[in-house]
This record gives structure tokens, C-alpha cells and sequence, in this order.
């Protein structure tokens, strides 16, 4: 992070010495003026962030060290904001700049990171740069989730302003509550999250495609998509299967596994009469039920069997209730994906531990008060309910809420060991018996399911259950993680590693190629040359321009689809296999590139026909706006310049990865020198036929095509559509290696 870019040296210094009674009245008046989400690498950060546009007003006079109290009552409702490191490199340099005077715009972009790490992001990244309007800053910093990035720096605004001038409307409290809230429900769930996270690790790239949890892994043809922890190879059949309580029963009864025995029933009296043949106690359940929900076990009169029945009524679907022979045990979870075990937990259901001096009712707030607890899946665990089952099942006990029970006393809330009701886990996968083991994996194989949770109850899962009693009580589809990744005890198991290596098996791309045009003129020819060259090769190439969006030579949408939104398009196309994309600066300059990287960055040229938009009001700056899609090429890729351009070619030194010039001049300095070190150029040579195009590396040389035979040069003689050619001709060569998952480059620091 760093820090805003300072007015004159004098006048920044005399700001800060200024005796206050010769300023204008310090008033609450910073604002913001613009607010903008680049969600891919842009012309401010290499990274996803938020571009605040604020103006400080009369504040622009006054620096922070001349407000009176506003580092105090900053640090004391923001204690970690002192710890940042800002340009001074060192922990709680922010501290010492806002002590010693700096601007309230670049305040404002570290309160802003501040309180994304406050609701549980990780992020560090910001800069703050003067605008061109006095007094106006552009405020960048980092964000994990979009509308949460935005919605900290509204906050970040409202809490400077009130250290200046108190008012009376705001709660930062309530704000900041309020914040963590929204990033809560905005988050993945924990099985989600570790899915993704594993992905990131090996370089997959990800798409969110709606606002729950379905996610795209990877582009193109390599895609794979999950929705929680159902995957694309997970079958709608077995799904069925799972969520067919009976049906799965008598599917593992038939494959010689140990179950219950049951029956389904549709009214009270018949699930009684079931209850009599199969024997007391019993269990009733939805037959398409999940999360435990519905589910009352040790059932032994017909009172208890009848209410158990409506309880189950009320959340089963299809009106059906499953009456099951009770199996006494503890209750495990084994996690089997691709036909193995992974993970086993044991399950202990929603409890308090008596104290002998606090009632049942004081105990479960102060286990609810647990910071790893919350609401539903957003947390590692749920929060107890003090619900009608829960006080049903105290009652059974022998105790009432506001009851204190003796020290040591196990009481349980909750009949199933559900994580979603409040359950916690203890890891036990080195302890499993293999036969239960083969068991558990011999069940997700009979219903078909590539990710399943099998759930035993067995006496001690050490044991083998066919000896010391226990039985499949259920088979679940998209099972939960977080009992095995975050277990309230016990050592935590990896197993999202599972789920992506039967995705994406060892030597499997997840990346389709990219290649980006960008340049003030020529752009649309090149992407079509270098599409055509492709598609000749046999590739299926997705190609966005200002002419529409095209997948395997068929226009699919007729728009200028030189931005971010149409990359995203053909990267979620399953049949594409290469990507060709127009780059225009508007989408740079207005949502950034919408992907990480690029395999192949050409940059054609860069002249003063497109200025004047966002602030870019020079060549100069435009040439940065370009350099965009360099900077985004990694350490495998290949950046293709302009050698006649003296703008483009000046980009090479922000490549990571290799560079090939082209040019038309027959004698140029810095081509020749590049060639006889070794690197690649193109290059026009000239022979007794005409011009040929020819790719140049250190004594080799390949020709590639006399430049009137291409009929866009019209014999040569349309001089713009031949370097057009070269380029085609370069990125080519360059893109034809790539294909594999390249890893990001390691990019310096914003700042």
C-alpha cells in the first residue's frame, strides 16, 4: 500500500505547519464522487479492486495531524488500521503517517481495507492517487467480494467524516455489524470456499455464476462446474438414488450391506402398524429429507410414533415418511469421493456440558458465543436452537431451560449429530476399521455417486460393524466438508484436494489459450487473421471484436464485444478451445480485463485518436491503459510489440514472459540487436519476388508468406493490413506452445 501521491512538496508541508486559525473551518464534507469494480487485472492494479473517486472538500486544508482528536478516536474504533505498514515497510507504519500528516483520501483506502479484514477478507492491496480536479483523489484498494469492497468504502467515508464532525446518525457499530453480516451471507459456504481454495492453489481459474454456489472451474472445453460439493460428473440418477431414503435402503439391503430395516408409510396409523412389525424402538424420517431435519429417533410408544410421523410429514416433499428399525451407536460420517475414503468424522449431537450453577437456557448462549459459530453453513459451526424439538427433547431428559443441571451433565438439544443443528465433529479417519471402510465405499458405488456421505451408526467405528452391530442409516449427495476440514477436534483432512484431482486428474489443463489484441487501430483485422490461422490449425476458437462474439466461426451476438463481459462469454462456452479477444481501452478503463491473464498480449500501435475518456488525456496515459494486457501476460506467455511504435515497444519491460517484436523497417536498430541475442522477431525482407514475411531468432529464419499472396494487403499495397499480418504472424508462433496451465508471474507491488 502506499501512500497519495502529494501536492508540491512546499505546499504540502506548509499544510501541515499551518496554524488552523488561518484556514477555512474544517467541515465534514468528503464525498464520493465515483465508484467503480474492476473485477480482472486494470489500468490501476494488477488485481481485482475498487476505484473510489472522492473529493475532500475543505478537507483538502487539512491533513490529518492538524484535526484535533482524529487519530485518537480513529485508532480507538479501528484499533488494526494502526498496524498496516503503508509505504513506510514496516508494522504500524500508518500509524506513524496519519501522526505526522497525510491526506484523508489515503486514510480513507486503508479504513477501507480495515474493515473488509474485519469481516474476515484478506486483503492488503491499495494505493490513493491525486485526480485532476483540486482537492479530488482516486482512492484503489482490494476487495474479495464485490458489493462488500464497495459498501466498506461508503463506510470508510461516513466514519472519516463523522471524526471530523460527530454525527449523531451514525453507529459504527451498527455499520460494521451490519458489514460483517452482508460479507456473511455474500460468502461461499465452507465446502464451497475449500473447494475454490484448492482450485486457486494449482492455478484453475474460477467463474461465479450465480449468487449462491454454482462455480465454473476452469474455461472453455476444460471447464468443470460444482454446486457446493455436487460436481459435474455427479450423476442426477444417483441424486435421486440418495434423496430416496427407502429406495437406497433397499439398493444397499440388496448388495449384502448392513441397514436398518424399514418401511415407508404415508399416515400416522400405518406408521404405527409399521412400527409393531418392525419392532420398537424405531426411527422416523422424511424419505427425502436432509441436514436431519425431520428426524426422531428411540421412538418406543405409539404416542412417540405418531408425532415423530408429523414431524417428518412436515418436511417431507413427496408426503412420505420412512419407519426404520433404531440402531443404537455413535453417529459417523464417511466421506468417500471417486470410490475412496477420504475423511471420517463422528458426530456429536448439539449439547451443554452442566456446570452445576448456570441453567441450560445461560449455558447455550455462552456455547453459541463461540466466534466459530453461526447461522446455517456460513460458519464452521451452527449456532444451538432453543426450538419446540429441542425443549421436547430437554423435557425427556428431566430438565427445563431455565433448569441448572448438575456438573458434567451431557444434554443433549438435538437428536442427529447434523452439523447444520448445531452438532460437532471429532476426526476419526486413522481410526476406521477397513472393513468399514470397504463398506462405506461399496455404498457410494452402489448408489453412484463420485462425492458421497455415508453415515453409520456403530458402536466404535475402530470395529468392524458386522461383528459389533451398526448399519448405513443413510447415503447423502453433496455431503458437507466442514465437519472433516475444521473438526472441533481431532486433526483436519484436506478433502477438497480429492474433489479437484477427480476433476482435474494429474496432467489435465484447465486453461484454454488466450490471446489479447489491443492497439488504437488494427484490432479487429488482427483478431480475425489470428483467429482464422487458428481455426484452420482444427481449434475451436471463441473471438470477441467490435463486430459481435463468434464461437467456432458462428456469430452468437451481434455487439461491440470488445470488453470484459464478452471474455467472460466465450470462457464459459464448454466447446471453445482458444480464445481470441479484442481489447478495447473502454472496458479496461471501465470493468478491467475480466480474467487473470493472457497467454499472448499484442499491442499494435498507440495514437491520440481515443482520448479524452476517464481522464486519459495523453498518449502517454493511453500507452498505460494498453500496456494493461502486457502486464497480464505470465512468466510462459508472450507479449508481441510494435518495434515501430516507440510507445509499444517501451512495454516490453513490463513482461514477465518473452517478448517478439515486429517491424517494417528494413534497417532497424533495436530489432537487429534483439535477433542477434537470441529473441524472436518478424520481420519484411525483401527478395526478387517481393516482400516476405519472416520470423527472425538469433541465425535461424523461417519465412512465412510473400505479402502479396494475402489478400487483405491487397498486393501489398495496404500497408496497415501487412503489419497487421506480422502481428497475426507472431502471435501465432508465440501462442501455438501454449495450452497448459501456465502459473500466474509474480508481479511486483501496486505502489
Amino acid at each position: 500500500m502506499s501512500a497519495a501521491r502529494p501536492r508540491p512538496r512546499a505546499d504540502r508541508e506548509r499544510a501541515k505547519r499551518e496554524p488552523a486559525a488561518k484556514k477555512r473551518p474544517a467541515k465534514a464534507d468528503l464525498k464520493i464522487v465515483e465508484t467503480q469494480v474492476f473485477r480482472g487485472p486494470n489500468y490501476w492494479s494488477y488485481e481485482p479492486c475498487v476505484r473510489l473517486l472522492v473529493d475532500l472538500g475543505s478537507l483538502e486544508e487539512w491533513p490529518s495531524n492538524t484535526l484535533p482528536g482524529f487519530t485518537e478516536g480513529l485508532l480507538q474504533m479501528l484499533p488494526g488500521v494502526g498496524e498496516h505498514s503503508c509505504s513506510l515497510g514496516r508494522r504500524g507504519g500508518f500509524r506513524e503517517r496519519v501522526e505526522e500528516g497525510t491526506w484523508l483520501g489515503h486514510v480513507a483506502e486503508h479504513v477501507a481495507l480495515e474493515l473488509q479484514r474485519e469481516s474476515g477478507a484478506h486483503v492488503f492491496r491499495g494505493k490513493t492517487r491525486s485526480a485532476d480536479g483540486p482537492g479530488q483523489y482516486n482512492v484503489i484498494y482490494g476487495y474479495w467480494e464485490e458489493r462488500v469492497g464497495v459498501e466498506a468504502g461508503r463506510i470508510a467515508v461516513r466514519l472519516l467524516n463523522h471524526l471530523v464532525e460527530p454525527d449523531p446518525e451514525f453507529n459504527f457499530l451498527a455499520e460494521l455489524e451490519w458489514l460483517i453480516l452482508l460479507a456473511e451471507r455474500r460468502a461461499f459456504g465452507p465446502s464451497t470456499q475449500a473447494l475454490i481454495d484448492e482450485a486457486a492453489t494449482r492455478d484453475i481459474p474460477w467463474i461465479r455464476l450465480n449468487e449462491a454456489s454454482l462455480v465454473q472451474l476452469g474455461w472453455g472445453k476444460y471447464q468443470q462446474r460444482i454446486r457446493a460439493t455436487m460436481t459435474s460428473k455427479t450423476s442426477s440418477l444417483a441424486v435421486d438414488i440418495a434423496g430416496d431414503k427407502d429406495m437406497t435402503r433397499r439398493l444397499l439391503s440388496s448388495a449384502g450391506l448392513p441397514v436398518p430395516r424399514g418401511e415407508v408409510v404415508r399416515t400416522e396409523d400405518t406408521a404405527v402398524a409399521a412400527a409393531q412389525r418392525i419392532g420398537v424402538p424405531v426411527v422416523t424420517k422424511p424419505v427425502d429429507g436432509n441436514h436431519g431435519r425431520g428426524v426422531s429417533l428411540d421412538l418406543r410408544s405409539e404416542e412417540d410414533v405418531r408425532g415423530g410421523f408429523t414431524r417428518a410429514l412436515k418436511e417431507a416433499r413427496r408426503g412420505q415418511v420412512v419407519v426404520e428399525s433404531y440402531v443404537t451407536g455413535n453417529d459417523y460420517r464417511v466421506l468417500v469421493v471417486g470410490g475412496h475414503m477420504v475423511a471420517v468424522a463422528e458426530r456429536v449431537p448439539a449439547h451443554v456440558v452442566g456446570d452445576g450453577t448456570q441453567t441450560v437456557r445461560a449455558l447455550v448462549e455462552e456455547t453459541n458465543a463461540d466466534p466459530r459459530r453461526g447461522i446455517g453453513h456460513e460458519k464452521v459451526l451452527t449456532k444451538i436452537k432453543l426450538d419446540n424439538p429441542a425443549v421436547e427433547l430437554l423435557r425427556k431428559q428431566g430438565y427445563g431451560l431455565d433448569d441448572v443441571p448438575p456438573e458434567d451433565a451431557f444434554v443433549k438439544l438435538a437428536d442427529t449429530g447434523n452439523m447444520s443443528t448445531g452438532g460437532i465433529s471429532i476426526d476419526r479417519t486413522w481410526e476406521a476399521h477397513e472393513d468399514n471402510v470397504e463398506i462405506a465405499e461399496e455404498a457410494a458405488r452402489v448408489v453412484g455417486l463420485d462425492v458421497a456421505g455415508i453415515d453409520f451408526l456403530a458402536p466404535d467405528i475402530s470395529q468392524p460393524v458386522r461383528e459389533t452391530g451398526g448399519a448405513i442409516v443413510e447415503v447423502n449427495a453433496a455431503p458437507g466438508f466442514r465437519m472433516h476440514t475444521h473438526p472441533t477436534e481431532g486433526e483436519s483432512q484436506y478433502v477438497a484436494k480429492h474433489v479437484i484431482d477427480l476433476l482435474f486428474p494429474s496432467g489435465t489443463p484447465a486453461r484454454i489459450p488466450i490471446v489479447a489484441v489491443t492497439g488504437t487501430n488494427g484490432k479487429t483485422t488482427t483478431v480475425r487473421m489470428i483467429s482464422h490461422i487458428f481455426r484452420g490449425m482444427g481449434r475451436k476458437v471463441g473471438m470477441t471484436s467490435t463486430d459481435g462474439i463468434y464461437i467456432d466461426e458462428r456469430l452468437v451476438k451481434r455487439v461491440d464485444a470488445s470488453g470484459p463481459k464478452s471474455a467472460q462469454m466465450v470462457l464459459q462456452n464448454p466447446r471453445v478451445d482458444f480464445a481470441v479477444f479484442e481489447v478495447a481501452r473502454g472496458g479496461i478503463l471501465r470493468e478491467g480485463l475480466g480474467y487473470g491473464q493472457n497467454d499472448v498480449a499484442v499491442v499494435l500501435n498507440v495514437t491520440g485518436d481515443h482520448l479524452g475518456l476517464r481522464g486519459i488525456d495523453s498518449v502517454e496515459k493511453l500507452a498505460q491503459v494498453k500496456q494493461v494486457v502486457v502486464e497480464a501476460v505470465p512468466k510462459t506467455g508472450w507479449a508481441v510489440l510494435n518495434a515501430d511504435d516507440p510507445l509499444v515497444v517501451e512495454m516490453r519491460k513490463a513482461c514477465s514472459g518473452s517478448v517478439i517484436l515486429f517491424s517494417m523497417q528494413e534497417h532497424h536498430d533495436l530489432v537487429g540487436r534483439w535477433v542477434r541475442r537470441g529473441r524472436k522477431a518478424v520481420v519484411l525482407e525483401k527478395g526478387p519476388l517481393g516482400e516476405m514475411i519472416v520470423i527472425k531468432e538469433g541465425r535461424r529464419t523461417m519465412p512465412v508468406a510473400w505479402v502479396h499472396t494475402l489478400p487483405a494487403t491487397f498486393d501489398g499495397r495496404a500497408r496497415m493490413n501487412v503489419q497487421n499480418a506480422m502481428a497475426a504472424a507472431a502471435a501465432t508462433t508465440s501462442a501455438r506452445g501454449c495450452g497448459r496451465s501456465p502459473r500466474a508471474s509474480t508481479r511486483p507491488p501496486d505502489g
